[in-house]
């Protein structure tokens, strides 16, 4: 695992406030239990940092719903342990995010997702070292010369998203984010399951 993991590397312009609303929490805490007793979201206790997340697309055009930064640990996270994406700007690198948490250092690949079809309602990222190594390069793969949460690895996703299955099967692997697995969907359901359904250890749903 790359020492750089978890860490936000975009600006962030996080403006404290209220979490976001309890339903959408508790939808997304719906499809993020199962990830973490899968162990698709967690916390490395060398060197002390989580995992993985997961986000929702809201009514107004441009804003999601995401995991807050290092909240993988958590079992069940509270709405204080969500983030609302306001804004944000791929080319400047930058997030704007509003709650009691900064929004996931992962929040401006799902950004670039969402922009790929306003159909997309929801964006799973996922750890695993042996599904990546399995996957890597069968399902439609990153570079390895892209990192995570950048806005290369943003582009990345749009070019995958032209040339590969991926706009297909809605599930692709980050060979330059080592164990880095990101699924999407039009429900938060078919993201999650997606990853579930690719996992022996998990049954399927």
């Amino acid at each position: 695992m790359r020492v750089d993991e978890g860490y936000i590397k975009f600006t962030s312009d996080w403006t404290p406030g209220p979490p976001p609303e309890r339903s959408i929490v508790d939808l997304l805490n719906t499809w993020r239990r199962p990830l973490h007793e899968a162990g698709l979201i967690g916390h490395y206790a060398e060197p002390g940092i989580g995992y993985g997340n997961i986000s929702a697309r809201c009514d107004q055009p441009g804003k999601f719903v995401i995991s807050g930064t290092q909240t993988g640990h958590l079992p069940v996270p509270d709405a204080e342990h969500y983030a609302l994406v306001t804004a944000y700007d791929i080319a400047g690198n930058s997030v704007s995010c509003t709650g009691m948490v900064q929004a996931s250092s992962e929040s401006l690949t799902h950004a670039a997702i969402y922009e790929l079809d306003p159909t997309i309602g929801a964006v799973v990222h996922v750890h695993s070292k042996r599904l990546w190594r399995e996957l890597l390069g069968q399902l439609p793969t990153t570079s390895e010369s892209i990192s995570y949460g950048t806005p290369e690895m943003a582009n990345e996703f749009k070019r995958l998203y032209k040339t590969t299955a991926f706009a297909k099967t809605g599930i692709a692997i980050m060979a330059g984010h080592e164990e880095g697995i990101i699924s999407m969907g039009v429900t938060l359901d078919q993201a999650a399951n997606r990853v579930l359904k690719i996992n022996p250890d998990c049954q399927k749903r």
